[in-house]
């Protein structure tokens, strides 16, 4: 990804007849990540109609949330905008479209506005939170 420390995560599916595994969250992975943050609570949203915009999103401190992002079911256009002030990269974003079908993840850190756009009915989103 351009904005770092915004990272997209492409977690290992490993398949057979009866379908996949895969492991979505492991604190020593994603430790070799450079992602260290504690996460206390887990939140999941339906969207039914396509094109819902959820967002943007942001927290402020001391209440900041590092976030974990995915879509278990159906497509969204994720997205995090730098609200850092006296970033260099304040005020731009970067997007990835996250599905079930592809497993990718999103991981926004602290300082980040956070919101996405569902691309079909039913999406269903869920994500991890460093606070709550």
């Amino acid at each position: 990804m351009a904005l770092s420390p915004v990272q997209l995560i492409r977690p290992k599916r490993f398949g057979d007849s009866r379908g996949w595994f895969t492991e979505v969250y492991s604190v020593p992975a994603f430790e070799k990540l450079g992602i260290t943050c504690t996460f206390v609570q887990d939140n999941h949203s339906l969207s039914v109609p396509a094109f819902t915009l959820r967002g943007l999103h942001f927290q402020t401190p001391p209440r900041g949330q590092d976030k974990l992002v995915r879509c278990v079911r159906g497509r969204i256009f994720d997205v995090a905008v730098d609200i850092r002030n006296g970033s260099p990269t304040y005020g731009q974003w970067v997007g990835a479209e996250l599905s079930a079908e592809n497993g990718h993840q999103l991981f926004i850190p602290i300082g980040f506005a956070h919101g996405f756009v569902t691309l079909e009915d039913n999406c269903e989103v869920s994500y991890k939170c460093s606070d709550t």
